[in-house]
């Protein structure tokens, strides 16, 4: 099949298109447009001179159907994601994560798309009010982002249930590995030890978070494109684990060996009422209805991590708090 992958240059979206590559697909990734021509990840990916690369922005709806040509299905994974950010510029991301979505959505419709899975978060769900949390439960905004997302995916099943579009909704709890944003806890964590410092600064060190890593978050895409039961449903991918970031930082800490202070500092902890305080996925969903199996628990997925991060310091600025 031909696949079109937005946000194909970002951190998932890269893994998603070598993994697509690697099943046999004819993949067209969508990387975001820049003066440098510069493809993201795809730069120094193995599959790079394997597949068609498209650069464009995700707001432009011309731009987004003329994309759309000739593809089989639509991996829509272009955001915006950093939390903090949302607070600056809200509209940023209304633009971004709900016209950028109306924009795959409209063009997916027009061109008779066999299947588009749209990509959600957990962080749909707030803080849990239940455990683990299973795709009924209740949704709610606790940040601007959040509340895109959940626009985005209501529009997207709007669309299934108006205009029978063929889509799945694929909801990833919070996912970690390789080429991971330093805005993210584990880059964070261990750039900065990486750099040397002795006082390793977070934001509120209690909430807890279910952890994927990377290639076990972008089997699961595929594995719900492949399964026939999902369409018009939104699937969660997560391990049904959690640990709290005070807990994760003195996992890290201990992997490297090193002696280091972890600080809770005011400016990156989030207001009281956006703070997610509890994410733990009920992966029952996934796990019936396709062949999904994870291949990497925590301790050997952050043992990865922290090598390639060793060796890729370069792309990193740890001593700058970016939002």
């Amino acid at each position: 099949m031909k696949i079109l992958i937005t946000g194909a240059g970002g951190f998932i979206g890269s893994h998603l298109v070598e993994y697509c590559v690697e099943q046999g697909h004819n993949v067209k990734a969508f990387v975001h447009y820049n003066a440098n021509c510069h493809w993201g990840w795809l730069e120094k990916s193995p599959v790079k001179n394997d597949i068609e690369i498209v650069l464009g922005d995700i707001r432009d709806y011309d731009f987004v159907y003329f994309s759309t040509k000739s593809v089989d299905a639509v991996f829509h994974l272009a955001a915006l994601i950093g939390i903090p950010y949302s607070y600056i510029s809200p509209l940023a991301y209304v633009r971004t994560n709900v016209e950028g979505t109306y924009n795959v959505l409209e063009s997916a419709r027009r061109r008779n798309i066999a299947q588009t899975l749209i990509t959600s978060t957990s962080e749909t769900y707030g803080t849990a009010q239940y455990v683990p949390i299973d795709e009924d439960h209740p949704l709610k905004g606790q940040s601007p982002y959040s509340a895109t997302k959940i626009g985005a995916d209501q529009l997207a099943l709007s669309y299934h249930r108006s205009f029978e579009l063929p889509l799945k909704i694929v909801r990833p709890f919070n996912t970690y590995g390789p080429r991971q944003s330093s805005r993210a806890i584990i880059p964070t964590i261990v750039t900065q030890i990486l750099s040397g410092r002795k006082k390793i600064n977070l934001g509120n060190l209690n909430p807890t978070r279910d952890l994927t890593f990377v290639k076990d978050t972008v089997s699961g895409f595929y594995e719900i494109f492949k399964s026939d039961n999902l369409f018009g449903e939104i699937t969660g991918v997560g391990m049904n684990e959690e640990i709290s970031i005070g807990d994760l930082a003195n996992s890290i800490v201990g992997l490297m060996n090193v002696d280091v202070e972890i600080v809770s500092e005011q400016e990156r902890i989030r207001p009281d009422m956006s703070e997610v305080g509890r994410l733990r996925c009920d992966n029952t969903k996934i796990i019936d209805n396709t062949s999904w199996k994870p291949q990497y628990n925590l301790e050997r997925g952050l043992a990865v991590t922290v090598d390639w991060l060793t060796q890729n310091l370069e792309y990193y600025k740890p001593s700058i708090y970016s939002v």
